[in-house]
């Protein structure tokens, strides 16, 4: 298929179609442009339109021929994001690749519209609930490909529990926040290589990737995260062009394992941490997913 191509031509009209969440900030955008500068027809989501089109802006300055569209989508919001998907499916013939990039790392609990902590939302039923609504779109394609990105985060991923996880709203300080945004991408694990099983016997496959520490958008929240970063890119650590660029090997090689977690600037498989390889909880987390959604009314997802 032409999405797993090295380089795609923008003057075909069948470039591939290439949705990506989070691509108007960091990883997300850098990947963007190069996807777009290798002839992809773009999809971005964004909160909202202005930021998009400052993006498009950027993308158009490097790749003018690009197909850009836009579909407005707030991740923290269950029927915003079930929305945007069912856009994608009415508007786009199929969908080639779907990459699930947009994340948050918050310093203290936020309660989401559904009543949710926001961290799993985002992170994770996000991705969950819109893959699956894509999903009749990726079927449309001769063969497609979902991307998550995850996180060695996840190695320090405290006590896994499942169902209380998805819907824990206690408080939590700073310093208590990294192994919840670690649970968080451990799920995301736990879901690639579960949806990877599932759909063995179709042309889609699945994968996620651990893109490294990444300085563009560090610690939004915390009160020293400007100069901190300034420091960071002063002694070249954690350029956020690596993880950019894994995305988009990942997006375009062929021969990847589909469930398979990937790491480095050679996209070399990573064995995640436990539980993730363990089918039968990976299994209850997936239907306590599909039983929560259903809760809030977003039943048939998958």
């Amino acid at each position: 298929m032409q999405a797993h191509r090295d380089s795609w031509s923008p003057a075909q009209p069948e470039a591939p179609v290439v949705v990506i969440t989070g691509a108007t900030s960091g990883i997300g955008e850098l990947a963007a442009i190069d996807l777009a500068r290798r002839g992809a027809h773009l999809v971005l989501t964004a909160r909202s339109r202005e930021r998009a089109e400052a993006t498009m802006r950027r993308i158009r300055q490097v790749a003018p021929e690009t197909v850009l569209d836009v579909v407005t989508a707030d991740f923290a919001d269950l029927a915003s994001t079930r929305r945007a998907g069912a856009e994608i499916n009415d508007r786009f013939a199929c969908v080639d690749l779907l990459i699930n990039n947009a994340g948050v790392h918050t310093m203290s609990q936020r309660t989401t519209v559904d009543g949710l902590p926001e961290m799993v939302a985002v992170n994770y039923l996000a991705p969950w609930l819109l893959t699956g609504t894509v999903l009749p779109a990726l079927r449309r394609a001769d063969s497609a490909r979902v991307i998550t990105v995850a996180s060695e985060a996840s190695r320090r991923h405290g006590t896994l529990r499942i169902p209380e996880d998805l819907t824990d709203t206690e408080p939590f300080t700073a310093l208590q926040s990294s192994p919840i945004y670690g649970k968080t991408k451990l799920l995301d694990i736990m879901f690639t290589v579960e949806l990877a099983e599932r759909l063995a016997n179709t042309a889609i496959s699945a994968m996620c990737l651990n893109p490294g520490y990444n300085t563009t958008g560090l610690g939004r929240e915390l009160r020293f995260a400007a100069p901190l970063e300034r420091i960071l890119r002063a002694l070249n650590i954690g350029n956020p062009h690596n993880g950019a660029g894994l995305i988009v090997r990942i997006a375009t090689e062929n021969g990847l394992k589909s469930g398979g977690y990937y790491s480095g600037k050679t996209a070399h498989l990573v064995t995640p941490v436990a539980p993730a390889n363990d089918p039968a909880t990976r299994q209850r987390l997936w239907q306590a997913t599909a039983e929560l959604l259903i809760t809030k009314g977003y039943s048939g997802a998958f």
